[in-house]
C-alpha cells in the first residue's frame, strides 16, 4: 500500500484536489524549453518510400508506429523541419481527432509530423518522460476533452496546450516518479500484452476449429476421400463437393441515390455483415424501396450476404447468415446474396462454413484487384463446398456453437481482465504525477 505525502495544500483546481505541501502548479510551457509545435497544415504529397510522416493514427497504445505510415519526400521534410522536427526526448500529443493521444518519442529515427500531433520539447529526458506520463494522468485527459470541445470536429489550440495546469514537484521528486512508473507500468504493459496475445491464441484456435470440423466432420474414424482441392484437402467418404453455382443462387445488392436513405424500408448495410456472422433481425438502416426493389432484393431465411468490395483485400468475403424472414428488407450493393436452393445447406451450418479463414484466403487468391478489392459473382461460384447430410450439418453446427460460446466467454472475460489493469494503470499514473502517493523510498 502506497503511502501519501506528510502535508498537502489546496491546488486552485477543483478536478485536481489537493497537491503535497512542496509541489507548485505550473502551465506546461514552464517545463519545455520551447512552446509547443505542430506540423503542416496542408497536405503534403504522400510517397511510398521516403521519411516516415506520422499523424494522430501513429500512436498506438502511448508509443509510435512506423509500420504502415505515411511518407514524404526528403525536401518536404527539410522544409517542414523548419517549422518543427519532432527528436529523442520529445512527447507527441494529439490535438485534433484523437485529442489526447500521447506518445514519447525513444527513438533515432528521422520523421516529421502533420498537424494534428503537437510536439512538446521538454526542458531534459526526465522532464519529458514525466510530462508524458502527466499527459496520461485522469486530471490532465479531463482538461484536454474540456479544452478541445467545439461545435465541429474537436481541436485542442496550441495555447490551450502550453498552458495546461501541470504539477511540478522538485527535480529529484520527478526523477522519481518517471523511474517508479517505468518499473510499474512496464509491469502492468507486460500483463496486457500477455492477455491480448491469449485473445489471440484463442481466436486462432477458434479459426483452426472450425476450419476443420467444416471440412472433416465429428467423426475422425469416418472414411475419407481426397476433395480434389488443396486447401480443403481430404474430406469424409459420405460427403459431397459441389461448387456454390450449383447448390444456389447468388444476386448482388441494389444501387440507389443517397436521397432515398433515412427513412422507408429496412435496408441490410455493409457494417450489419460485415459485424455479424448471424444478420440481425432488426437493423438501423432505412431506405424508400419500390414493391418492385424489395421482391428483386428481398431477404429470407437461409440467405448468406457477402461483403463484396472495399477498399482493402481484408474486408471482403466476410458474411452474415439470415435466420429469419426480413420481410421488406432490401440489401446494400456492396453486398452479394447467396440464396441455397432446395435446403441443401443449413443456415447454422453456413454461419460456421462461411467464416472458415481458408475461404477468404481463396478469394484473395482467385481475386484480381484494379483499384478497389472486389469480390466478384463469378468467383464467388466457384467456391467449392463440403456438403454433408442435412443431419450432421446440424450436429457440426451444434458442435462448433458450443465451442464457440466457451471460447467467447474466456475472451470476454479476459478483456475484461485487461480494462481493469488499464484502469489500475491510469490511476497509479494520476496518483503519483499529482502526488496523491509518495514513491521517493521505492522508486
Amino acid at each position: 500500500m502506497m503511502k501519501p505525502y506528510s502535508e498537502y495544500k489546496p491546488s486552485g483546481v477543483q478536478w485536481l484536489g489537493e497537491i503535497p505541501k512542496g509541489w507548485l502548479r505550473l502551465p506546461l510551457k514552464y517545463l519545455t524549453s520551447s512552446f509547443v509545435k505542430d506540423g503542416p497544415h496542408e497536405t503534403p504529397i504522400f510517397l511510398d518510400v521516403g521519411i516516415p510522416f506520422l499523424s494522430v493514427d501513429g500512436i498506438q497504445k502511448n508509443k509510435l508506429i512506423f509500420e504502415g505510415c505515411r511518407h514524404i519526400s526528403a525536401e518536404d521534410h527539410k522544409i517542414y523541419s523548419k517549422k518543427c522536427k519532432p527528436v529523442k526526448g520529445d512527447v507527441l500529443l494529439g490535438k485534433a481527432a484523437s485529442v489526447g493521444k500521447v506518445a514519447f518519442v525513444d527513438s533515432d529515427k528521422d520523421f516529421n509530423v502533420w498537424s494534428p500531433l503537437a510536439v512538446i520539447s521538454p526542458k531534459s529526458e526526465v522532464d519529458g518522460k514525466y510530462i508524458f506520463y502527466s499527459l496520461q494522468s485522469k486530471f490532465l485527459q479531463s482538461l484536454c476533452e474540456i479544452k478541445s470541445n467545439s461545435n465541429t470536429q474537436k481541436n485542442l489550440g496550441m495555447k490551450d496546450i502550453d498552458n495546461l495546469s501541470f504539477c511540478e514537484p522538485s527535480y529529484d521528486e520527478r526523477e522519481s516518479i518517471v523511474s517508479f512508473l517505468d518499473f510499474e507500468t512496464k509491469k502492468i504493459d507486460s500483463l496486457i500484452y500477455e492477455k491480448e496475445s491469449f485473445i489471440k491464441l484463442l481466436q486462432e484456435k477458434r479459426e483452426a476449429m472450425i476450419s476443420h470440423t467444416v471440412t472433416k466432420g465429428l467423426n475422425d474414424s469416418v472414411m475419407m476421400k481426397p476433395s480434389g482441392v488443396e486447401w480443403i484437402g481430404d474430406i469424409p467418404q459420405h460427403w459431397e463437393l459441389r461448387k456454390l453455382r450449383y447448390i444456389g443462387e447468388c444476386q448482388n445488392g441494389i444501387n440507389i441515390g443517397g436521397d432515398a436513405f433515412g427513412s422507408g424500408y429496412p435496408f441490410v448495410s455493409y457494417g450489419d455483415v460485415y459485424n455479424n456472422k448471424a444478420l440481425p433481425e432488426k437493423v438501423k438502416g432505412l431506405v424508400e424501396s419500390t414493391i418492385k426493389d424489395r421482391e428483386i432484393y428481398s431477404i429470407q431465411a437461409g440467405d448468406v450476404l457477402f461483403t463484396r468490395t472495399s477498399e482493402t483485400i481484408n474486408e471482403i468475403g466476410f458474411t452474415s447468415v439470415c435466420h429469419k424472414d426480413m420481410p421488406d428488407a432490401v440489401f446494400a450493393g456492396f453486398l452479394i446474396k447467396f440464396r441455397p436452393k432446395d435446403n441443401t445447406i443449413n443456415p447454422l451450418f453456413s454461419e460456421y462454413y462461411f467464416q472458415n479463414e481458408k475461404l477468404r484466403a481463396f478469394f484473395v487468391k482467385e481475386m484480381n484487384l484494379v483499384t478497389r478489392a472486389s469480390l466478384s459473382q463469378e468467383l464467388l461460384k466457384r467456391m467449392p463446398v463440403p456438403l454433408p447430410p442435412e443431419n450432421e450439418q446440424i450436429e457440426i453446427a451444434k458442435y462448433l456453437s458450443n465451442k464457440d460460446k466457451k471460447i467467447n466467454e474466456l475472451i470476454k472475460e479476459t478483456k475484461s481482465s485487461i480494462e481493469l489493469l488499464k484502469e489500475h494503470r491510469i490511476a497509479l499514473i494520476s496518483a503519483a504525477v499529482t502526488g496523491k502517493i509518495d514513491v521517493r523510498e521505492v522508486a
